[in-house]
């Protein structure tokens, strides 16, 4: 994928390029997201969906950051979900598999996988709903220099809607 140019535009990215694509990002669990079995904390995935997001957007050349503070525009969790398939414990290497399902000017919708490294087993399977709102909370369309990103563009007002991945 493209990375952002020196003048401060965002690039461009064809809308295609973005449904069913996952992007990628690792992390190791740490003990202190363990319960006492040494199994991690049921909702430490979501926290770990949300690095998702964040990296998801990086990779396409965007700061999510930069969204919020210059563009009044937050993309707020609505509605979440995760469904657990195996175990993750203290100091596996997980995959976070982040990618675009839908979206539409005010809402867009993750899918995610959670993967052990080693053994390539997914230990989990999500999604989440989001609104963009301003800082006050009010829902608010996404701005337009944000839209490519999200397969968006003056002559497409949605992307459909992805396969989805079952989870509930």
């Amino acid at each position: 994928m493209k990375k952002p140019r020196n003048d401060g535009h965002l690039p461009q990215i064809a809308s295609a390029d973005l449904i069913n694509e996952f992007a990628e990002t690792t992390i190791r669990v740490r003990y202190a997201e363990t319960d006492q079995m040494g199994v991690v904390y049921h909702a430490n995935f979501f926290t770990w969906f949300e690095v998702g997001r964040v990296e998801w957007c990086r990779r396409l050349g965007f700061d999510y950051k930069k969204m919020e503070l210059e563009d009044d525009s937050h993309i707020v969790v609505a509605d979440s979900h995760c469904r657990f398939k195996r175990p993750a414990r203290f100091d596996d290497i997980l995959v976070i598999r982040t990618r675009l399902i839908q979206s539409q000017r005010r809402t867009v919708r993750f899918g995610y996988e959670i993967v052990n490294q080693d053994s390539g087993e997914v230990l989990a399977i999500g999604e989440t709903l989001h609104v963009i709102c301003d800082r006050r909370g009010r829902p608010k369309s996404l701005p337009e220099k944000y839209r490519h990103f999200f397969g968006l563009d003056a002559h497409q007002p949605s992307v459909p809607a992805a396969k989805s991945q079952g989870a509930s």
